[in-house]
């Protein structure tokens, strides 16, 4: 097997991409796959290559063959300058902000946000002086008008967290940088495959590995990818400060997961559509949350500007009581009740964004549910679905 050049490797299509980058069987005796390597202790061979540091690896915090390949993998996804991984999605989105932010900053945070990164920005930046301004995710343009002197950073997310709106990025980024303000996001929903963050100008994107990138959910893992040499420097300060690592078996079975991601996303796909249309025509359903659907809110900008969807996407039921959506939800049998998605597994789960959103109050006026399609077949889905809905009104 021939070794590829920069430019050679640059030339090829996405997919191929995927599938060779991050190993080199000449590397690894000639297994296709690069090889766990575990340590922390690095030793050197002598006094004057210790005090220089001179190793590639200088302790395990400093990362090792089998990290640097899933790094090299992202990074093709992600286009940017370079790419770090974090132990979890969660600290991959908290890591920009330490990084970025000082005391005396104010941020901008979008009301859709993730709740556990919510829940940072409200504990813990704060108590260092950073002040937090929640905005109504659709502002697009307008969000100019947030603007103070000190602020340092606009965090997006789009499609946002249960409620899925999509926002203008061209548009916030456009504003922020005429100001000098860096805009970060959360591409999770969309990965790079079909949203390239930084072709818009965003300059931190943020994936939780955990989802898609792993695809079997059993690891947990986040990266972060730099748009310039600039903030990649900045950020891998923080990152070596703060001694960022991820275990060596996770970041094989991430890269695994990376292999087949583009043939498990192009099943999903529309394997989820065609379940938001299924759902569309329920009695029981008042409105299916799903960018893709040309009924959406959120449609024209997802049609701009992406080039594909995920399986996760929500809905609004018709009025009813909790005790009802209860009766639906506890029998399902192929759908399990879990936080996270992306895996090759569907998942429901029931949430209710009004308890803490405060920038927005989004106008449901039945129960939430958030929906994640897997690979199992339809048919079996839609049959789980329907004795569902058949609970929920003898319930009701």
């Amino acid at each position: 097997m021939k070794k590829l050049s920069k430019p050679e490797f640059a030339r090829l299509r996405e997919k191929t991409r995927l599938a060779l980058a991050g190993r080199d069987p000449s590397d690894s005796y000639g297994f296709v796959n690069p090889p766990i390597v575990r340590g922390s202790t690095v030793v050197y061979p002598n006094t004057e290559d210790f005090l220089v540091r001179k190793a590639r690896y200088s302790y395990g915090t400093a990362g090792s063959p089998t990290i640097d390949a899933l790094l090299a993998a992202a990074d093709t996804m992600e286009g940017g300058a370079g790419v770090l991984a974090c132990s979890s999605g969660l600290l991959a989105c908290t890591l920009p902000t330490l990084a970025f932010l000082r005391a005396g900053d104010h941020f901008l945070v979008t009301d859709s946000v993730y709740h556990p990164m919510r829940n940072f920005c409200e504990r813990m930046l704060p108590r260092y002086g950073v002040e937090v301004t929640y905005y109504d995710p659709l502002i697009g343009e307008r969000i100019a008008e947030l603007f103070k002197p000190n602020t340092r950073a606009v965090w997006t997310e789009s499609p946002g967290s249960q409620t899925l709106e999509v926002q203008d990025i061209p548009a916030i980024v456009a504003a922020a940088h005429a100001r000098d303000i860096m805009v970060m996001m959360d591409n999770t929903w969309a990965t790079p495959l079909f949203f390239d963050a930084h072709k818009f100008g965003v300059d931190v994107s943020v994936q939780a590995g955990t989802k898609y990138y792993a695809g079997h959910s059993d690891v947990l893992i986040g990266t972060v990818s730099a748009r310039t040499p600039e903030l990649y420097a900045q950020l891998k300060l923080s990152w070596d400060a703060l001694g960022v690592i991820i275990a060596a078996e996770d970041a094989y079975l991430t890269l695994r997961g990376i292999r087949t991601m583009a043939v498990r996303l192009k099943e999903q796909m529309p394997a989820g559509l065609e379940m938001a249309n299924w759902l569309a025509a329920r009695p029981e359903v008042a409105r299916v949350i799903h960018p893709a659907l040309p009924g959406d809110a959120g449609h024209a900008i997802w049609k701009r500007d992406f080039t594909g969807a995920c399986s996760l996407f929500s809905i609004e039921l018709q009025p009813v009581s909790m005790k009802a959506v209860a009766a639906m939800l506890d029998g399902l049998t192929l759908f399990g009740m879990g936080a996270s998605w992306g895996g090759y597994e569907s998942l429901v789960l029931p949430f209710d964004c009004t308890r803490y959103r405060t920038a927005t109050k989004p106008d449901f006026k039945g129960p939430t549910i958030r929906l994640h399609i897997g690979l199992e077949d339809l048919e079996d889905l839609k049959e789980d679905l329907d004795a569902g809905f058949a609970r929920l009104k003898a319930a009701s």
